[in-house]
């Protein structure tokens, strides 16, 4: 026997677990399975005779290749004016396909995803590693390069926007729920009768650079003038979900838990009577988010 085969039982004993670990810590299946791959790439080029806890150990490496990529990702987030979101029908050798990714995406929890997605890279390994795979704070401590004391307030931080506050039940939430449930309906239909219907009238809609790819933000004034467009380009409506915006109805718009871009509602009695459309990675990460289910 090899060390290629000998070794290769133990991994694929540990190959779901590793790639749960990637996937909550990366929100998609590809790059998941990426790190899986990484890790086992690493695993033959490195002597792990003394290596007596293997499930550890390659637990440590996926999430450090994690790691890595998260901190790219956010780079590249901070650099791109893409106004497109991810091409989920994509292909890739090996890894998953949109309907596979919607099934993960749900069956963990989209609210979860899209809550870690607003994370530092560091706090969101620190999170996933300890609260649901229950690594010890030394480990995680070495991952990020950081004290254990460090790492366990890293956590702590993440732990506190992953609960976010309660979520109100009122008869003022459940009022902004149903016209946006309609707002996205007639998005999804792309009805612009009914979504004009949601609208007030003297509408406005303000869209940050990020958002439209530009060098500045972009304003329109009107119901029908804006949602004719908003018909046009809703390309993302069936990603969008209803969602608490810092307390206050609106949607979020999360391919596969990856959040892409949020719409902050103002409502003027059960109209819909200005919208924010924020993209950019900073003004992303600073909102209070809580996905409503259901």
């Amino acid at each position: 026997m090899t060390e290629r085969e000998r070794l290769a039982e133990p991994f694929e004993e540990n190959r779901a677990h590793l790639r749960a670990v990637a996937y909550r810590m990366l929100g998609s299946m590809t790059e998941a399975e990426d790190a899986v791959q990484e890790a086992w790439l690493r695993l033959n080029r490195t002597d792990t005779t003394d290596v007596a806890n293997l499930r550890g150990w390659l637990t440590t490496v996926v999430a450090r290749v994690c790691l890595d990529m998260l901190r790219t990702r956010k780079a590249r987030r901070e650099e791109s004016f893409d106004v497109q979101p991810p091409d989920r029908n994509a292909s890739h050798a090996g890894g998953s396909n949109p309907e596979r990714e919607a099934v993960l995406a749900d069956s963990v929890g989209l609210a979860l995803l899209v809550v870690l997605d607003t994370l530092e890279p560091a706090e969101r390994l620190a999170f996933v590693l300890h609260d649901l795979f229950a690594v010890p704070f030394d480990e995680i401590a070495s991952i990020v390069g950081r004290s254990s004391e460090a790492a366990r307030q890293l956590a702590s931080r993440a732990r506190r926007r992953v609960r976010g506050r309660a979520v109100p039940s009122s008869a003022e939430v459940n009022a902004q729920r149903k016209v946006v449930d309609a707002f996205l309906a007639a998005l999804r239909a792309r009805d612009v009768e009914a979504l004009v219907a949601v609208l007030d009238p003297d509408v406005v809609v303000r869209a940050d650079a990020v958002s439209v790819g530009t060098a500045g933000p972009r304003e329109i004034r009107g119901a029908r003038e804006w949602a004719t467009g908003a018909i046009v380009a809703a390309r993302g409506a069936q990603a969008a979900r209803a969602a608490l915006v810092n307390g206050v109805v609106g949607v979020v718009v999360a391919p596969a838990g990856r959040l892409f871009r949020v719409l902050r509602f103002t409502f003027a009695g059960e109209k819909i009577a200005r919208v924010d459309v924020v993209g950019d990675p900073a003004d992303l990460q600073a909102l209070d988010l809580a996905v409503l289910e259901g």
